[in-house]
């Protein structure tokens, strides 16, 4: 194994065993890129939004081990555009020292120094996450520890390199590998940081090393996605399927059912007896019997402050002529996951209404009428943690 430790006396750069729940690492201008879709996924991808959403580094984390008391990483920003909108959470990194959350530091300009180019949108130069400096007491716990950092589920970043005042060295992967697949509420709208969205919260309470595919309204059924998740390491899939076909109204019942057989098709040719769970949507009162689109509107309250709300656009009458509901999708995945289980006995369903339904809703409503608070985050994952550890031996905790 290479050595990547760090003397207390120098700078360490990242590499690739820093870094977990990436599916790629590419060189950048001063460090690496981590990717979630490998490059021949990514050349497939000709919608800027597309695009936009599977750069964004959700799930991605640094594990570090070290008795450093002082730790900073220096990060270039590649697109920092959720900064510029009023209604999306703070771009946080979660810090997280043995399991435990610590801190939460948002990346900062470094101080230019001599001849160094005024920073523009384009070329944002260096930025700091001071990891030690924004927890209680301005320091990391004294003693040996595992130090895991959380990035931003919406603001991608090359990873430069860690400063610290002790060695630091990579800390392997620990728990089985579960590569995850949903919609935006699994990329992690709307928790307030990335170590709380509910896959996150799942694997941490179930010791599973996560690999986030969740594409915040992009869960569309991409061949080039099925081909990521089939080439991809793993001991457990989850699919969490239906909310985006249904919100953006991009299939009709004739054409959704053999995209979802295709789908489950091509990640069996790579995985043919992995455990593999097909997680229906949860509820979301405005698509339970309404069609897609969705439309947001953003609207300033009286306290200044702007926040988004769904509703959807589409004509209830229109589902007997194959439009898609949240019930007709749920309906329709139970038939296809029922009839393939005779022949793959490792397929499974779970239905997204045990994560979170209609009775949660009354007690936990969705903010924005989409996307779940910090708060039922954690149920979901919570819920999900105890099915997976129900139904899968592996999961040791």
């Amino acid at each position: 194994m290479t050595d990547v430790s760090c003397d207390s006396a120098l700078t360490c750069p990242i590499e690739a065993l820093h870094v977990h729940g990436a599916g790629e690492l590419a060189p950048g201008l001063r460090g690496v890129v981590p990717h979630r879709l490998p490059a021949p996924a990514r050349r497939q991808i000709h919608d800027p939004g597309t695009a936009a959403v599977a750069a964004a580094p959700a799930g991605v984390r640094l594990r570090l081990r070290t008795a450093a008391r002082r730790l900073m990483v220096t990060v270039l920003p590649t697109d920092m555009g959720a900064r510029d909108d009023p209604t999306r959470p703070a771009p946080l990194h979660d810090v997280l020292v043995d399991g435990s959350l610590l801190s939460c530091p948002v990346a900062q300009p470094l101080e230019q120094r001599g001849s160094e180019p005024v920073r523009t949108a384009e070329d944002p130069g260096l930025w700091q996450v001071d990891v030690s400096g924004s927890a209680p007491d301005g320091l990391l716990p004294a003693g040996d520890k595992l130090v895991e950092i959380w990035l931003p589920y919406e603001e991608p970043a090359e990873l430069v390199d860690i400063h610290a005042d002790a060695p630091v060295a990579p800390a392997p992967s620990d728990g089985p590998r579960w590569v995850h697949h949903g919609s935006s509420i699994s990329h992690g709208s709307d928790a307030e940081g990335p170590s709380r969205a509910w896959p996150a919260v799942a694997a941490q309470a179930a010791g599973l090393d996560l690999v986030n595919l969740g594409l915040a309204g992009n869960a569309m059924l991409d061949q080039f996605t099925a081909r990521t998740i089939r080439d991809l390491p793993a001991d457990v899939i989850t699919l969490k399927l239906g909310i985006n076909v249904v919100n953006g109204d991009v299939f009709r019942l004739r054409s959704f059912s053999p995209a979802v057989h295709g789908f489950l098709d091509t990640i069996r040719d790579g995985h043919p007896t992995t455990p593999l769970h097909v997680v229906t949507p949860l509820w979301c009162g405005i698509q339970e019997h309404t069609p897609g689109p969705v439309v947001a509107t953003d609207h300033a309250g009286h306290d200044g402050v702007v926040r988004r709300v769904f509703h959807a656009a589409g004509d209830p009458a229109e589902v007997e002529q194959g439009r898609l509901t949240l019930t007709v999708v749920r309906a329709e995945l139970a038939r296809i996951v029922g009839e393939r289980a005779q022949d793959d006995p490792h397929l499974h369903l779970v239905d997204g209404l045990s994560l979170y339904g209609p009775r949660d809703a009354e007690r936990l409503p969705l903010p924005d009428a989409l996307h779940p608070d910090t708060a039922t985050h954690a149920l979901i994952g919570e819920r999900f943690a105890r099915i997976l550890r129900s139904s899968w031996p592996a999961c040791r905790r």
